[in-house]
């Protein structure tokens, strides 16, 4: 049976901007590339105005990055490759009501990516129609500015350039401001806004908390695999001066407004050119926000504003984070002595506490996982979760995705691979699907997004009773096959495998699944 589409039939919204045109299909409206703000390159964002009737009908264009997108991995995170443009100040909305009195809860999604790639619609599970649909509720998806874009600090440059390290992070706080006013007229509640992001999405959801322009915007979050305890992504170190002058001197100009008309991939070129060898000497470099006085830094590294403490939120990681390249051998045939010497190989003396650590804290998982299992995600978030605990009067929940897939020898959950089951959105990824296991586990997951975005709390029906954070313990729902809540259950094992792993760095995957680096 052929699905519903309206077109002709549906009157223009009336916005801050100016009059929109979407459409209705299936069973959600849709309206796609909405004009949001403008901004001169490196400067703040100002609010969008248009003539006429703009048609949302299709996706607006996408923040250009530093260097061409790779078609590759689509099996571990399958993707969208959309044309480029740094006026990328544009957002999506699905919604089932155009009723101003409907009140719908409203989730505002902030896409992976560190702070230098990725878009709104990038991974096909961004898709907001059926977690609009199922979950009653208004989804809105964000492009911003990313990179040298959004993110280098020109300010000993000129007054106009003040905020350039955060031009990203105004980016969203405009469009957080336009949902504040225009939201209603697609059925939602200003007053009812979750926002939530995975990875670089993630870090976007803490950093909001922490700029007081943003306060009173959204009034909850949801944390997927991405809290910054400076480590990963660390904390600028100087200003943007150096790596500002090496780029005028490699493009071969005097004067930094000059920067501003530089055809930006040759912008881009001049970057990728000077700013290794900065890097390398421990100089700024940009792709990522500066705290200031109008973003105050991170909760970890710098304390939860006064604000920050009053927005619930849920935050979790997924078992293997960074584990994109293969095991070192197949675990589905390898016997325990020889996990047991490659993983000495690895881990050395330490390796008999680790492997009796796993097995308390894992007692249902292949040993060999263990090579997978993830840190540096895993540390922050906990630590995210426990000072929420300690210092704020609002609650924090706490997860971890364990599922183990059907691809690469049962490889156990990677990066981006929940994301399908918080949108409701399993049928759009082939990995994904598992008899018996894939429909119950969606609708556990999904339950939590849809019954937190209402009121709050995460806690529905169809999963056990999960309780918030304390001081005292440390709950964290194991979303898996069987979901349960455990307490505490991974500290001692977490703590030891920080401790014993060779160092860590945040490099692309093996060739074949390069297209992974979020």
């Amino acid at each position: 049976m052929a699905k519903k589409f309206l077109y002709d039939e549906l009157a223009p919204i009336e916005t801050t901007g100016g009059k929109l045109q979407g459409y209705f299909f299936d069973k959600t409206y849709v309206f796609k590339g909405i004009p949001y703000a403008q901004a001169k390159r490196f400067q703040m964002p100002e609010e969008a105005k248009w003539d006429g009737v703009f048609e949302a009908a299709s996706y607006g264009m996408v923040c250009p990055l530093l260097k061409q997108d790779v078609p590759r991995g689509e099996l571990f995170v399958p993707h969208r490759y959309w044309p480029q443009d740094e006026h990328c100040q544009n957002l999506n909305i699905w919604t089932t009501s155009l009723d101003k009195s409907a009140k719908k809860p409203v989730l505002v999604w902030l896409h992976g990516g560190g702070f230098f790639a990725g878009s709104s619609i990038e991974h096909i599970a961004y898709d907001g129609a059926n977690l609009s649909y199922n979950g009653d509720v208004v989804v809105v998806s964000i492009n911003h500015r990313l990179n040298i874009l959004g993110y280098m600090d020109l300010s000993p440059f000129g007054e106009k350039y003040k905020n350039s390290a955060n031009a990203g992070h105004a980016d969203m706080v405009a469009a957080l401001k336009w949902v504040n006013k225009n939201i209603t007229a697609f059925g939602g509640d200003s007053d009812n806004v979750t926002v939530f992001g995975q990875s670089g999405g993630g870090m976007k959801c803490t950093g909001l908390m922490q700029i007081p322009e943003a306060n009173g915007l959204f009034h909850k979050a949801i944390i997927i695999s991405g809290v910054s305890d400076g480590k990963l992504i660390p904390a600028p170190n100087g200003d943007g001066r150096q790596i500002v002058e090496a780029m005028m001197k490699e493009l071969g100009i005097s004067d930094a407004e000059e920067l501003e008309t530089v055809p930006y991939y040759e912008l881009a070129k001049a970057y990728n050119s000077v700013s290794e060898e900065i890097k390398k000497a421990g100089g700024y470099v940009g792709n990522a926000p500066m705290a200031n006085d109008w973003y105050m830094g991170e909760p970890l590294i710098t304390g939860f504003t006064e604000h920050a403490k009053t927005i619930p939120f849920i935050v979790g990681t997924v078992f293997g984070e960074f584990a994109f390249a293969p095991l070192p051998l197949d675990k589905t045939k390898a016997t325990e002595e020889e996990i047991t010497a490659a993983l000495t190989a690895k881990f050395g003396e330490g390796t008999p506490e680790l492997i009796d650590l796993y097995k308390k804290a894992y007692p249902d998982k292949n040993l060999a996982d263990l090579f997978a299992l993830d840190y540096i995600f895993r540390v922050p978030t906990k630590a995210l979760a426990n000072l929420a605990a300690k210092e704020s009067d609002v609650p924090a929940y706490m997860y971890n995705f364990t599922l183990e897939l059907p691809y690469k020898q049962n490889k156990i959950a990677w990066h981006c691979i929940d994301i399908p089951f918080f949108f409701h959105n399993t049928d759009k990824v082939e990995v994904c699907n598992i008899p018996d296991v894939t429909e119950r586990l969606e609708a556990q997951i999904f339950g939590v997004v849809k019954a937190f975005a209402h009121t709050g709390d995460p806690n529905h029906d169809g999963i056990p009773a999960w309780p918030a954070v304390t001081t005292e313990r440390e709950a964290n729902m194991i979303f898996d096959r069987n979901c349960e809540v455990r307490y505490n259950y991974d500290d001692e094992l977490i703590k030891l495998l920080q401790k014993i792993s060779p160092p860590f760095w945040l490099a692309p995957p093996p060739k074949d699944e390069d297209k992974v680096q979020h």
